[in-house]
């Protein structure tokens, strides 16, 4: 089979090959899948580079939220069935044709959604609502800045947002990016970032933001400490401008707000029973069409450098997506 592997860590990826490999086989407990959607985020980027904090041993195929349909079964294995559409997540392993999964982590895809849909849940959603729901405790009527609208977690966030009933201000760096988001998902107010956010969000907000979600970080963060209302929550949720900003603790002292930080996954290994909790909501969501998740695009292993330059040079709204069947 084909599988898309990072062989040693480089700029540019250059260490990264589409090499053809052996399928693996399911052991025990476990489900081998045909891989219909893999979806590429940030930390696949970083990993090529080893600027991630998980950092798997060399060679390793990236992608982390996966769907296709299950080509065999393990021992043990019987709530599934071959062929099922199924979902499911773990750091590595997306991109390539065939690849294993426990069991355990599995879910039959909703009716209504296509591989590309299903595989644009997972980590985006989950971030969304461990930040909105279990980090900032979000209030119906609140105003929620949403920094990165169109990236995934960033449009999770403002779907998520909305259904809660924050009144959300997606923020973007591009026109095009936010007309997509505004026709999709229909924010409050949305702000071309690119030339500055702090006094348009003061206007629209009458005085600051109770809630900021930022997966960018750098500048974006630092202004955001200037926009943000009194007893506000600002999430730190990433860094994807590549600083990682500073504040001095007087800010929060004299503005009454917090800084949060949010690590979806680890919350979930810290508190198990939280962390089944988390994805059975979101999953809920989904099932009810309470939320829409959207893939910007879909790509073969082939194009796989096309793939990554979209999202490195951040042209996508949503989930970038490989298919390895195709």
């Amino acid at each position: 089979m084909r599988a898309l592997q990072v062989e040693e860590l480089s700029e540019n990826y250059q260490g990264v090959r589409l090499n053809e490999i052996d399928v693996p086989q399911p052991g025990k407990g476990e489900i081998l899948l045909k891989i219909r959607a893999g979806s590429l985020g940030f930390p696949d980027l970083l990993m090529t580079q080893g600027g991630y904090q998980h950092k798997p041993d060399l060679p390793f195929i990236p992608g982390g939220d996966v769907s296709g349909e299950i080509a065999a079964l393990g021992d043990g294995v019987s709530a599934f069935a071959v062929g099922d559409r199924v979902v499911t997540s773990r750091l590595g392993g997306a991109f390539a044709e065939y690849n294993t999964y426990s069991a355990a982590t599995v879910r039959k895809i909703p009716q209504h959604l296509d591989f590309a849909s299903a595989a644009s849940v997972g980590s985006a959603y989950l971030t969304a609502y461990v930040s909105l729901v279990r980090r900032a405790n979000i209030q119906r009527g609140e105003w929620l800045l949403v920094h990165g609208a169109a990236g995934g977690v960033g449009l999770a966030a403002v779907d998520l947002g909305k259904h809660l009933g924050a009144k959300v201000i997606a923020a973007a760096s591009r026109d095009d990016k936010l007309k997509v988001i505004q026709d999709k998902y229909t924010p409050d107010a949305v702000i071309n970032s690119s030339n500055g956010f702090r006094e348009k969000v003061k206007e629209i907000t009458d005085g600051g933001a109770d809630v900021i979600y930022d997966p960018v970080g750098g500048d974006v963060f630092d202004e955001s400490v200037r926009c943000i209302a009194f007893d506000g929550r600002l999430l730190v949720v990433g860094f994807a401008s590549g600083r990682i900003p500073e504040v001095k603790v007087n800010m929060p002292l004299i503005k009454g707000f917090s800084v949060v930080g949010v690590r979806a996954g680890e919350y979930g290994r810290q508190f198990p029973e939280k962390g089944r909790e988390n994805m059975e909501a979101v999953w809920k969501l989904i099932e009810d069409k309470s939320v829409t998740p959207h893939a910007h695009g879909v790509y073969s292993l082939d194009d796989w450098r096309k793939a990554f330059a979209e999202m490195e040079e951040r042209r996508v709204v949503g989930r970038v997506i490989i298919d390895p069947s195709l």
